[in-house]
């Protein structure tokens, strides 16, 4: 398939495509993640059937939703549509109480967890996002498909494709370290991309399945499984553990505490397992954030060492 094929697609239920697929953006400048002035989102993607480009327009008006894709990846794009906008989710799944969290679902009636069915898609920029701020490692990731991406088929000019696995090992270690990936993190992507087929496959594992095949590669731990797993499979149970922020967040908007650990994030979380990720979720879309004290993460600039 190489020309423009459409799709339209009524999802029967509340829908905010915008916040849905927000996750999938790496960045304000993603190559591979474009918004439009008529409120269409424009992926890139690498699928087994070959590269392809997805723009979904929601017409709320209608209760519809329009595909357009090109490439030869275009026809598992649209396959899948509903299970990218979340028709595979159940979040009623979730059981909240009266009160502000009750309140916060109804305002975020419209956000679902999608599922892409591409590990390596969202394991490689997870990798690059390992203790940088985000901001470096967007800067990477736009480098890196830059220099080594594809370009998009059809009319997105300028957007790009992430390498495939042969090309992400072809990448010479100097343009690793002229894209400010130090190290131990581009010999993880290294590791990862050796194992892709085993790793692709963790898109029709269960919750502890798909972890424990990505978390057998080392340098892949439980934070890098789980901002993988949130987006390949929609996992609503695949908490960030490690994250810098997300502790002082759910501490903050359960308990009214300013500071939290993980250990105490996930007490916290415990009572609403295995909707612990979509909790996450609702709070980072609705929630106040914790007061902030002391300097933020300062960035490393691996490109000069």
């Amino acid at each position: 398939m190489t020309g423009e094929a459409v799709r339209r697609w009524r999802p029967g239920f509340p829908l905010d495509a915008a916040r849905t697929l927000l996750p999938l953006r790496r960045g304000p400048a993603d190559p591979a993640y474009r918004t439009t002035g008529d409120g269409a989102i424009w992926r890139a993607s690498r699928t087994p059937a070959g590269v392809g480009t997805l723009r979904v327009l929601a017409r709320p008006a209608d209760g519809e939703v329009e595909a357009r894709a090109w490439g030869p990846g275009a026809d598992w794009l649209l396959e899948r549509l509903p299970a990218l906008l979340g028709a595979e989710d159940e979040p009623a799944g979730l059981v909240l109480p009266p009160g502000p969290l009750r309140e916060a679902r109804r305002r975020a009636a419209g956000l679902r967890l999608g599922r892409t069915g591409l590990v390596l898609e969202s394991l490689v920029p997870a990798i690059l996002e390992q203790k940088v701020t985000t901001d470096e490692a967007y800067r990477s990731w736009r480098t890196l498909l830059r220099d080594f991406g594809t370009p998009a088929p059809g009319p997105a000019e300028g957007m790009r494709v992430a390498p495939s696995a042969r090309e992400w090992a072809l990448v010479p270690s100097w343009e690793w370290h002229r894209a400010g990936v130090d190290p131990k993190r581009s010999a993880t992507v290294q590791r990862a991309v050796r194992l892709a087929p085993r790793l692709e496959e963790a898109s029709a594992l269960g919750h502890d399945a798909a972890f424990a095949r990505l978390t057998a590669v080392p340098g892949i731990g439980l934070w890098t499984a789980a901002e993988t797993l949130q987006r390949s499979n929609g996992d609503p149970d695949a908490v960030s553990v490690g994250d810098y922020h997300l502790p002082n967040l759910v501490g903050w908007a359960l308990a009214g505490r300013p500071r939290s650990d993980d250990a105490q994030m996930l007490a916290l979380l415990e009572p609403y397992r295995p909707h612990r990720h979509r909790l996450c979720r609702l709070l980072l879309a609705t929630a106040s954030h914790a007061p902030r004290y002391g300097p933020r993460l300062t960035p490393n600039d691996h490109r000069g060492r």
